[in-house]
């Protein structure tokens, strides 16, 4: 077993735009949340959400500096991959092994690793709401004014891998912030519509079939150019109930377990296709079955209504 020890976290601005990027407002302008976070003078709230699967902890914190005395923000940590170029210099430079059980033939060690290859992403909301906050305990999504802004290419325009820019059936295809693009074995694109009156795969009718059409077919062209991952290498999906209500459909690499890949909120998108061609109505009369932490909204919703 491999354990980091002490990282070196490079601390990056949500959906990880970078410090002094293209010289825009975000990155050298006015306010709290311009140049080098102060991860040093942060102090920790609470942990909104942890998970030990995905390497990935969400905290509550407040920066007590002059500069932003008592401000909220949120730092979500996610331990990254190994990149295979690195292994070499991991396991023979500056590392230290330190034996934590043997027993025959079998032995669990703790790995502790030099900085340089021990970095943990850091994602940072500052300033952030209450609703950031109830967002990250959550996992809702109450704006999705960021959405829009990659669509109008107020945001992120430089990291679009393609974009179909027809209003009605086309769609940008982006990285996702948990992949760090240089691994293809992690891959994970989203594919967002430029229609903004589908919020969902409840929506979803014959009339949209273009649209999907659309985004698996140059989905997947895009990809196998741009990574070179043909699409029987890819698992494309939608999820119910998505993190935002704005229709996009998720590209991960097949052999990736990404979170929320599972059965009870995936829908494959070329069985959406099927289903629509065969009956239009299909997601308005069909029976969905999705998951609930306990502390959603949604839940109590079904539990007032005696459907729990």
């Amino acid at each position: 077993m491999l354990s980091p020890g002490v990282p070196q976290i490079g601390a990056k601005r949500k959906r990880e735009a970078k410090d002094g990027e293209n010289g825009d407002a975000e990155s050298q302008g006015e306010g709290p949340g311009a140049g080098t976070f102060p991860l040093a003078e942060i102090s920790v709230r609470k942990v909104l959400r942890e998970s030990a699967r995905d390497k990935t902890i969400f905290l509550h914190g407040q920066v007590n500096s002059a500069s932003g005395d008592g401000t909220d923000a949120v730092v979500i940590l996610e331990k990254t991959p190994f990149q295979e170029e690195n292994i070499a210099e991991l396991l023979k430079k500056h590392t230290k092994l330190q034996l934590q059980m043997s027993n025959d033939i079998y032995s669990t060690y703790h790995l502790y690793l030099p900085p340089e290859l021990n970095e943990i992403k850091t994602t940072v909301v500052y300033p952030a709401t209450e609703k950031h906050l109830q967002k990250y305990l959550r996992q809702e999504l109450f704006s999705i004014q960021w959405v829009y802004n990659i669509l109008e290419k107020k945001a992120e325009a430089d990291r679009i891998i393609y974009e179909n820019p027809d209003p009605a059936h086309g769609f940008v295809l982006i990285p996702d912030f948990k992949w760090n693009q240089k691994q293809v074995d992690h891959l994970y694109l989203i594919a967002t519509c430029h229609c903004r009156g589908i919020k969902s795969l409840r929506d979803l009718t014959a009339e949209h079939l273009p649209l999907l059409r659309n985004i698996s077919r140059e989905g997947k062209e895009a990809i196998v150019k741009r990574f070179g991952i043909g699409g029987a290498q890819l698992r494309v999906y939608l999820h119910y109930q998505p993190s935002y209500y704005h229709l996009h459909v998720h590209f991960t690499a097949l052999g990736y377990d990404t979170p929320g890949c599972t059965v009870e909120r995936a829908h494959l998108l070329s069985d959406v296709i099927d289903h629509l061609e065969r009956d239009s109505q299909y997601y308005q009369k069909c029976t969905l079955t999705f998951a609930l932490r306990a502390v959603e909204p949604l839940l109590k919703k079904f539990q007032e209504a005696g459907r729990v």
